[in-house]
């Protein structure tokens, strides 16, 4: 069959699912648009795996079906596609660009391999480690923005020692997963490494006031040996599906790295500059929010602000990005150290990519799909707590692999809390489970920012993320209903 013509079979494909789901199923007869938002996220689950059309043009799928279907008014879809992390993406690219300008990203990328060796697993292994210890404090999208001018300049540095392209893009696909999985790892941690830790300890205390029984060491002693654990996981995956025997560096001299840094010579004033503005950002996505400690709490520097709330992590990298359009710079005279040309590199099919994401979230959320969903986990009534907290994890993590982290969190909680009444069980046991769930989502590019970021790239085959996010979608389900029943059952 040529390939135009199987294109255009996956093309009708998406859409005559969608119909057929409409048409033939009624998964909620008191409230059609159940089936309605299913049909679209099938519609949408088809033409990304098949990639029959560029991700970007998948995007538009909700803005378009959402208002068409009497889901959701066409104001309220576009405002998905705005969302604040989009311009913490942005401010955190500008700052790439900025990086990748004056090759700053260079020196950070040959100091690290100058550092973990010359092997393809070694390399793979000192990215994973070094974002995930990153991700523990700050957001996965925050980490994976700091890190992905680095990582990308790594590539760079190890690619003509790569011999095939078949073998450089497998290198590429590996580091940049690695990057992205790990900060998404590494939030699971600590209650303050990701949005849906903080989101729980918050709904717990308002929907359990009485109870003592949680903190921030109670999550770190589950927290930190599953996810270190899920970590190791994740590293062995990647090696076997990517570097086993299919990527080799040679010709590269022990202290090729080394040698290469020394050259390099002293930091530049534009350099200077460029690595002040990352590491500030860096402390101020950090100390922005309250973090509880066992004994005290720090107080964030939001604080200094009339409604905290109002001030969030894409501030920080907006402030960060127009600083450098005004901080001049000396080799360059009558220049800043960025200029709008730099700027003009932004990957606005990512950016609606991001979109989507939230788009699709909002119309689970407003269809009742989510819901429907969640309600399923009832059926698990009378059943074994290894089966519930199993059951909790799967349907956690489907929501999580179309909505963001955040909107899986924020529309399972209310459910874990409601479902724990009928089932008279400690809500610890129901509710960790499905805030660690809600940080997997590892097959597809809209399912977490980190995902998106990396795929961006170009570097990664999309049948290839799926294949090995369903893998680590598993393992990760298993390890949370292992870990969350020794611990808390």
């Amino acid at each position: 069959m040529p390939k135009y013509l199987s294109k255009y079979i996956f093309i009708l494909l998406g859409p005559f699912a969608a119909i057929c789901i409409w048409l033939f199923s009624n998964l909620d007869p008191a409230n059609p648009n159940v089936s309605l938002m299913a049909g679209i996220a099938i519609w949408m689950s088809i033409w990304w795996f098949t990639e029959a059309v560029h991700l970007a043009v998948t995007a538009l799928v909700p803005f378009l079906m959402l208002p068409l279907l009497g889901i959701a008014d066409t104001k309220s879809v576009a405002q998905q596609y705005t969302d604040s992390i989009i311009f913490l993406f942005i401010g955190g690219f500008m700052l790439a660009f900025a990086i990748e300008k004056w090759h700053l990203h260079k020196r950070i990328a040959i100091k690290i391999l100058s550092i973990v060796g010359t092997k393809p697993h070694h390399i793979l292994l000192g990215v994973m480690i070094s974002t995930y210890l990153i991700s523990n404090w700050i957001s996965n999208t925050a980490t994976t923005m700091m890190l992905f001018g680095a990582v990308m300049a790594l590539i760079s540095e190890t690619d003509e020692f790569i011999h095939g392209e078949k073998s450089k893009n497998r290198f590429a696909a590996a580091i940049l997963l690695g990057l992205a999985f790990a900060a998404t790892i590494g939030g699971m941690a600590t209650p303050v490494g990701t949005p849906p830790n903080m989101y729980f300890f918050k709904a717990y205390k308002e929907a359990f006031p009485l109870e003592n029984d949680l903190n921030f060491f109670k999550w770190a002693s589950i927290g930190f040996p599953l996810s270190a654990l899920f970590l190791i996981c994740t590293f062995f995956v990647l090696r076997l599906y990517y570097l086993r025997k299919k990527v080799t560096i040679t010709n590269l001299g022990k202290n090729h790295f080394k040698n290469s840094y020394t050259l390099l010579g002293k930091f530049s004033y534009e350099e200077k500059w460029i690595s002040l503005l990352f590491f500030t950002c860096m402390i101020l996505w950090f100390t922005r929010s309250d973090i509880a400690f066992e004994t005290f709490t720090f107080r964030g520097w939001n604080h200094l602000f009339a409604n905290p709330k109002l001030v969030d992590d894409a501030t920080v990298a907006i402030a960060a990005a127009l600083l450098l359009f005004l901080i001049p710079s000396k080799q360059n005279k009558g220049e800043a150290l960025l200029e709008w040309e730099d700027a003009k590199k932004i990957r606005y099919d990512i950016i609606l990519m991001f979109g989507s994401g939230f788009a699709l979230a909002y119309g689970f959320d407003v269809s009742g799909l989510s819901d429907w969903l969640a309600h399923c986990l009832v059926a698990l009534k009378g059943v074994p707590i290894i089966f519930i907290i199993f059951g909790i994890c799967i349907i956690v993590t489907i929501i999580s692999e179309f909505a963001s982290n955040i909107a899986s969190i924020q529309l399972a909680i209310p459910v874990m809390i409601a479902l724990q009444k009928d089932l008279d069980l400690p809500p610890l046991l129901l509710m960790i489970p499905a805030t660690f769930a809600a940080s997997l989502g590892f097959m597809l590019p809209v399912a977490t920012a980190a995902n998106t970021i990396v795929f961006g790239t170009k570097r990664i085959d999309m049948k290839d993320m799926f294949k090995v996010g369903l893998v680590l979608d598993a393992i990760g389900i298993l390890l949370i209903t292992i870990f969350c029943y020794l611990y808390l059952g």
